[in-house]
C-alpha cells in the first residue's frame, strides 16, 4: 500500500516518471542477446526486419521481434520461478551460499534478457570473484566459463562489432560462442547450487532417517 501511494505521488509530482515502462515495452531485441541469434539466422533467409539504434542500444526491429522478446521475458519469469522454488526448498546454507546464489541469479537474468550489453559481463565477473574468495564455493567452473565469455565479448564488442551488426558468419559465430558459454555457465551454476543446498542435504537426511513427519506419513500411506 505504501509503495503504491509513493508511486502515485511520484507520478503526480513528476509527469513522465513511469515513462521508462513504456520504453521497455517498445524496445526491440538487442542484437547481442541470446534470442537475437534466431533473428541473425533469419536475416539469411529473407527476414524483412532491420537493425537500428533504438533506446540507446543496437536492436532488431521488425516482424517477429515481439515474439522473440516475449520468449525472452517468459524465460526470465521461469528463471525467477526457479529461484523462488530453490529458496523454498533449500535446506543447507554454507558461508558461500549467499555469494553463489547472487551469482546464479544475475547469470539467469543476464542470459535470458533480451538485452546483453558488455557491461553485464563485468557484473558477472565481479560476482564470480566474490564467489571464488570463499573456498567452499561451487562456482569455480561457471566462473571460468564467464571469464572466457568475457574474453569473447571483448572480440565481439567493440573490435568486431561491425560483423555482428551485419550478421555475417564471423559475427554470428562470436555471438554463438559467447552466448553458448553463458548458457553453459548458467546451467552448471544452477545445478551446483541446487545439489549443494537441496539435493545433497535431502540425501543425507534420508540416509540417516531424518525425514520430516509429513514425509513419513506419506511414505506409510503409500506403503498401504
Amino acid at each position: 500500500g505504501a509503495a503504491l501511494a509513493l508511486t502515485a505521488v511520484c507520478h503526480a509530482a513528476m509527469p513522465g516518471a513511469l515513462a521508462f515502462l513504456t520504453f521497455q515495452r517498445d524496445r526491440g531485441t538487442e542484437i547481442e542477446s541470446l534470442g537475437a541469434l534466431v533473428l541473425h539466422g533469419a536475416r539469411h533467409f529473407g527476414w524483412e526486419g532491420e537493425v537500428r539504434l533504438n533506446y540507446g542500444s543496437v536492436e532488431f526491429l521488425g516482424p517477429y521481434v515481439p515474439l522473440v522478446s516475449g520468449a525472452a521475458l517468459a524465460l526470465s519469469v521461469v528463471a525467477l520461478g526457479w529461484l523462488v522454488v530453490w529458496r523454498l526448498r533449500a535446506r543447507e546454507f554454507a558461508a558461500s551460499t549467499p555469494y553463489d546464489a547472487a551469482f546464479v541469479a544475475v547469470l539467469l537474468f543476464t542470459t535470458t534478457s533480451r538485452v546483453i550489453s558488455p557491461q553485464y559481463l563485468l557484473w558477472l565477473v565481479g560476482l564470480a570473484a566474490a564467489c571464488l574468495v570463499v573456498r567452499t564455493s561451487g562456482m569455480v567452473l561457471p566462473a571460468r566459463l564467464v571469464l572466457v565469455a568475457t574474453g569473447v565479448t571483448l572480440l565481439e564488442f567493440p573490435l568486431l562489432f561491425a560483423h555482428v551488426v551485419a550478421s555475417d558468419p564471423l559475427g554470428v559465430l562470436l555471438l554463438t560462442v559467447r552466448n553458448g558459454l553463458l548458457v553453459a555457465a548458467t546451467l552448471v551454476a544452477c545445478r551446483r547450487l541446487w545439489v549443494r543446498t537441496v539435493a545433497a542435504p535431502r540425501r543425507r537426511a534420508a540416509r540417516t532417517g531424518l525425514v520430516s513427519p509429513g514425509v513419513a506419513v506419506r511414505t506409510r500411506a503409500t506403503a498401504r
